[in-house]
């Protein structure tokens, strides 16, 4: 399921960035300089998160500063969540580490990669994520069967249109891609019952 659900969003990834697949990983990320990463004080978290992140209170100054502000962050959200949500996170999270080092590495990689795009083509990715979602379960499948069994070269064909198609829909008139925008998210019909 997760490696589905990998293999798509490489996809959707390639295709919201035209340049993307060759590019290599941003360098600003690896050479320390003017925009070194910032240390978050211990005493500037919240009450809540220095209770949540209590184990880390001993050892904080001695934290990476990406460290020390993923953590922040990552509590900042924690609070924010209600129960089913952070049992839903708890979820994603063992799945996680269900996942063999080498595709973790691959996701984080690609997360990475993600990351480092404009806002504009990360907002692309997010919204062709969804329209695949959104789309009924025997078509998400039938489209990851046909990625896996496509050789390389036409995974890149297959990318190339996606990236063609993107253009085009970026390159719509503007009131068309308004109204486009508004049209209603096709609705999920209720799975069916047997009969008896």
């Amino acid at each position: 399921m997760i490696k589905g659900y990998t293999l798509v969003l490489a996809v959707l990834l390639a295709a919201a960035a035209p340049a993307f697949a060759q590019q290599p990983p941003p360098q600003a990320a690896q050479t320390p300089g003017p925009q070194a990463a910032q240390g978050v004080p211990w005493s500037s978290l919240s009450g809540e998160q220095q209770k949540l992140l209590e184990k880390f209170g001993a050892n904080w100054n001695t934290l990476p500063p990406e460290r020390q502000q993923a953590l922040a962050r990552g509590s900042d959200r924690w609070l924010g969540m209600s129960p089913d949500q952070r049992g839903q996170a708890q979820q994603r999270f063992q799945r996680w580490r269900s996942l063999p080092p080498d595709q973790r590495s691959a996701l984080r990689d690609r997360w990475q990669r993600f990351q480092s795009l404009p806002p504009d083509q990360q907002s692309a990715v997010r919204q062709n994520f969804r329209r695949f979602r959104q789309l009924p379960l025997e078509k998400r499948q039938m489209l990851r069967e046909r990625w896996q069994s496509a050789s390389p070269a036409e995974r890149q064909q297959m990318i190339q249109l996606a990236r063609e198609k993107q253009m085009r829909r970026m390159q719509m008139r503007p009131d068309m891609r308004q109204r486009q925008d508004m049209r209603p998210a096709p609705q999920r019909s209720p799975p069916s019952r047997p009969r008896r």
